[in-house]
């Protein structure tokens, strides 16, 4: 048994050597653990760390690699291998003193070793460096503190510039310990106490540098603090001053957060107590904030942005929910008390327009994070408590907070909001305060109504109740404000159709009549924001018909007005802004209904679905045409760009499906990119749901494809699209994602070693390899024309020459291919390759009997190309080795060449 295990351990380190070879380090380290769970030979397990401590390198992971050097050099102390891989390690650690004690190692047992050497004297001089630094450091800390604490200091740029240099000092780990250690956190303290809002600044931003990824700072500063003082920071007027504030307690959060999650082994363990107590002080406070009189409302906004951040899990695979149920237990009525505010009430919490969408937000994520029945009963229960305590005995005031409650939970939670929806005497109230000659009241109960008319698949009392009353106050009412969001009632209950467009659900023309209103109100400036916002509401209802979407995009100043308003401080229109766009670009989902089952349906007359004839292609890209000329991707980069709440994933995915109608003619695309169009999509591509990174993805990908990426992603941008389109190669995305995914990152691959290097990291090789066994022809091209261009890099030159692989077997015979394309692209694979890694070269006679036949075709061929290439590779074959030169000429090569020689058109 132990011999069959030997050999086990054996094949196994093979295969990782294999993998670590062809660039998949995840599944080497997989296949070295593996085998060191069979392994008994201590050297052999020495060789196994020793190869796990490169992987653990390759994927950034240096404590491990570190750790696992140790035990190789644990049994060989003359393992240079082992020993270069520690400093490696302990360089990414920031340990430099152990990492060039290791490299000296390295270079006493090989003196010879030019890389050794050259580790060293890069080593040395980034020590001096960090020495030099250091001592200038101290001084300066000290300096630049004495300077903004001074009282007498008049020279505001003195100040500016000392405040300037602290920040940016923080930001480094070694100016951050520095500051920490002279006493930083009590004068950062001091400067927070002056009340005087530059110097605030300047103390929160140089306390997010020291929190940030920091657990035990963070603890240290949280301690010295204290939480009653942070939040009444957030709770400023200053905006600025809360907003960093905001910063820095989210910067705290993910600090004590990592502590958590991460298992910390050892002596880290023994320094800092568990975090999960000064977790839920800080939760406490904001919990409190949220209730305080004093407090400013954007502050308030600012503590519920935080407690979305925060509180929910990230992903449904950790499986600790308990902040969000402490968080229920605490504070769920703290959270309704801001969703309940009636505004201009008496003694009512200062809120912006932005307050009450934050509170929805916030209670739904509260609810998806509940795992059973007994833990959403609670929440239920919870709720109805709240609305009936103001429902019951406190007269008419108490009933509008009691009903603002429940359209709070129907944006938000809706199955609690149809649940109190549902208790004794509510929807009457809604019903006849719909009627109240008091505009605030009436407005307060027409919003419920339409809240609850979202989900009229469940109330169809409100169908029936609500459509009369609705078109009452539609028709008669005096005021504005209120026929606006009775308009949109009317709008909601009579969508059910969706876009199908034999389903009308207004007499034949009204919904005309409707949208040509809506576009007036929101045109209407002398209408305050708040309530042109329910016309674009409207218009995300109407838009499912194609007449409307038409006469929208014929009317510049309403499309424009609308932009604003996206623009705007109320964040709340953002999803109606988006569903309209959706709707008028028809970038929803369109289900192509089964032929069979149509017959069956006219067959039993049951409903078929119908597309307007102005929701043909062509109507819809003159839409777009319109759209973009009235500004269209300046509004939705404003949107992505200001992050908040009511940016949900849902809505990120709408942004992102319009984006994508908007890059599909490329003549559009260089316009897209011009008014921030690529900037946007990085983002929508890296978060949301997953149908929403696959669209902003393969809007990248179009871009890349047709525009020059530099110019379109300047700077450092350009490294950051490599993920999104890297996604897009996936096994379960579509074959036409595949190949714009393919033909973009070919675009990249041909810029510069660096950004191969980032397509290599991002693990894509092996994908781009699968597909060039593709049966399509274009995708198979395009994965070819793609490692064409990824031959440039040294390491996927070596992949052509692992043992085992039929990579270069597959150009050679690829460059013998009936399509020319595809022989253009392997023939210069080749080229380039035995150009630049003449090893190679050898190769080529060995991997096909075919390969001279496919060499003198390449010279032979009527194409220019095909025959320079083919030249090119027979060169550097020539000039690689005598044995290779010797069967070159021993075959019809010399003639061919001659020939090809004394052709005066070719030059």
């Amino acid at each position: 048994a132990g011999v069959r295990g030997q050999v086990t351990a054996e094949q196994l380190r093979a295969r990782g050597n294999a993998l670590f070879q062809a660039g998949d380090h995840g599944a080497a380290l997989a296949a070295y653990t593996e085998a060191l769970s069979l392994s008994d030979a201590a050297s052999e397990r020495a060789v196994l760390h020793r190869n796990r401590a490169a992987c653990y390198l390759k994927l950034e992971d240096y404590t491990k690699a570190e750790a696992d050097a140790t035990k190789a050099i644990e049994a060989d102390g003359r393992d240079v291998k082992a020993l270069f891989r520690r400093s490696q390690a302990l360089q990414q650690l920031g340990r430099l003193e152990q990492a060039v004690s290791d490299l000296q190692r390295c270079v006493s047992l090989e003196p010879r070793n030019k890389a050794f050497q050259e580790a060293l004297r890069a080593l040395g001089s980034s020590m001096h460096e960090k020495m030099k630094t250091m001592s200038c450091t101290d001084s300066k800390v000290e300096q630049m503190f004495q300077i903004l604490l001074d009282l007498d200091e008049k020279d505001e740029d003195k100040k500016q510039k000392a405040a300037q240099n602290l920040i940016v000092l923080a930001r480094e780990e070694a100016g951050a310990e520095k500051i920490f250690q002279s006493d930083g956190v009590r004068l950062l303290m001091e400067l927070l106490d002056t009340a005087k809002a530059d110097l605030m600044l300047a103390a929160l931003r140089t306390l997010v540098g020291l929190c940030s990824g920091h657990r035990s700072r963070t603890m240290a500063v949280l301690a010295e603090l204290g939480a009653p003082r942070l939040s009444a920071v957030l709770g400023v007027e200053h905006e600025q001053v809360s907003l960093a504030a905001c910063n820095l307690l989210h910067v705290m959060f993910d600090s004590l957060k990592e502590g958590l999650q991460k298992d910390f082994r050892g002596k880290e363990d023994a320094v800092v107590l568990d975090s999960s107590r000064d977790l839920k002080l800080l939760i406490k406070h904001l919990l409190e904030l949220l209730v305080l009189e004093g407090a400013s409302a954007h502050g308030r906004d600012n503590a519920l942005n935080l407690l979305i951040k925060v509180v929910p899990r990230k992903s449904p695979k950790e499986t600790n929910n308990s902040l969000s149920l402490w968080v229920i237990d605490q504070g769920l009525k703290k959270i309704l008390e801001v969703g309940s505010t009636v505004c201009g009430s008496l003694g009512s919490l200062p809120v912006t327009e932005n307050s009450r969408m934050s509170a929805s937000v916030l209670l739904s994520k509260l609810y998806e994070d509940l795992k059973c029945d007994a833990e959403r009963e609670n929440f239920h229960h919870l709720c109805e408590d709240y609305v009936r305590s103001w429902f019951e005995g406190h007269e008419l005031p108490g009933k509008l907070r009691a009903i603002q409650t429940v359209s709070c939970l129907l944006q938000g939670p809706s199955d609690a909001g149809n649940r109190v929806l549902e208790l004794e005497g509510i929807m009457d109230s809604v019903l006849s305060l719909c009627a109240s000659v008091c505009e605030a009241h009436q407005l307060v109960a027409v919003e419920a109504l339409i809240h609850a008319a979202d989900k009229a698949k469940r109330a169809s009392f409100i169908t029936a109740n609500g459509v009369s009353l609705l078109k009452e106050i539609y028709k008669h009412s005096e005021r504005d404000s209120i026929r606006i969001r009775a308009l949109v009632g009317l709008c909601k209950l009579g969508s059910a159709g969706g876009t199908d467009f034999s389903m009308k659900q207004f007499a034949e023309g009204s919904t005309m009549k409707l949208a040509k209103q809506c576009r007036k109100w929101l045109c209407n400036e002398a209408i305050d924001a708040g309530t042109r916002r329910w016309a674009v509401e409207g218009l995300a209802y109407l838009t499912f018909d194609a007449d409307v979407k038409e006469e929208f995009v014929e009317d510049k100043a309403a499309m424009q007005a609308m932009f604003h308003l996206a623009k705007s401080e109320d964040r709340s229109v953002l999803y109606a802004v988006a569903s309209t766009l959706v709707n008028c670009t028809n970038s929803y989902d369109h289900e192509e209904p089964d032929p069979q089952m149509l017959e069956l349906a006219k067959y039993a007359k049951q409903h078929i679905p119908e597309q307007h004839p102005k929701d043909k292609p062509e109507f819809v890209k003159r839409r777009v045409r319109k759209l973009l000329m009235a500004g269209v991707v300046s509004a939705l980069a404003c949107m992505v760009k200001n992050e908040n709440p009511a940016l949900t994933n849902s809505c990120r995915e709408l942004i992102s499906r319009v984006f994508l109608a908007l890059v599909e003619e490329a003549e559009d695309r260089g316009g897209v990119v011009a008014q921030g169009g690529g900037k946007a999509l990085i983002p929508l591509s890296l978060e949301g749901t997953e149908v929403g990174q696959t669209k902003a993805a393969q809007a990248l990908a179009k871009i890349t494809i047709t525009s020059n990426p530099e110019m379109a992603f300047p700077g450092e941008r350009i490294y950051e699209v490599v993920r999104p389109l890297v996604s897009l190669l996936h096994l379960q995305r579509t074959g036409l994602e595949n190949f714009e995914g393919l033909m973009a990152l070919t675009n990249l691959a041909g810029i510069s070693e660096r950004l191969r290097q980032k397509i290599l990291k991002e693990r894509a090789v092996p994908m781009i390899e699968g597909y060039m066994f593709e049966e399509h022809e274009l995708i198979r091209l395009a994965a070819t024309e793609c490692m064409c261009n990824m031959a440039m890099s040294k390491e996927v030159q070596e992949l052509f020459l692992a043992e085992g692989s039929d990579r270069l077997k597959l150009m050679v015979l690829y460059s013998g291919e009936e399509d020319e394309k595809l022989r253009r692209a392997a023939s210069g694979t080749l080229a380039m390759l035995t150009a630049l890694h003449p090893p190679i070269c050898k190769r080529i006679p060995q991997v096909t009997v075919h390969w001279l036949e496919i060499l003198q075709a390449l010279l032979l061929s009527p194409s220019a190309e095909l025959q320079h290439r083919g030249a090119v590779v027979v060169m550097n074959m020539m000039a690689a080795a005598r044995e290779v030169a010797e069967q070159l000429i021993a075959s019809e090569m010399l003639e061919i060449l001659s020939v090809l020689a004394k052709d005066k058109d070719k030059p």
